[in-house]
């Protein structure tokens, strides 16, 4: 199963570096995009669950490390949660 790796930029201009175990991820966001915090997060929450299930199918057991992304993308987007202008720049995508 190939995984993916994906940046992203948050309203402050940090960066992070998150983790997909799926090329699913690419049909959620387009690199160069800019989403609204709500729908950037509905759109990764979907992806990784995706993906996650994925995993399940194939090997039988779910993505810690999907879920865990997960579960870091929601936490910093918590920072910003207040922010109804907020919006997460998709950078790249690496394979």
């Amino acid at each position: 199963m190939p995984i993916m790796y994906f940046d992203i930029r948050w309203p402050d201009a940090s960066e992070s570096h998150c983790y997909s175990p799926s090329v699913v991820i690419k049909d959620y966001l387009v690199p160069g995009r800019s989403y609204p915090l709500t729908d950037f997060l509905a759109r990764t929450t979907e992806a990784l669950n995706v993906a996650s299930e994925r995993v399940r199918a194939k090997f039988g057991f779910t993505c810690a490390s999907a879920l865990d992304q997960l579960g870091q993308i929601e936490r910093l987007a918590a920072q910003f949660s207040s922010n109804p202008n907020a919006q997460v720049l998709v950078l790249a995508f690496y394979e």
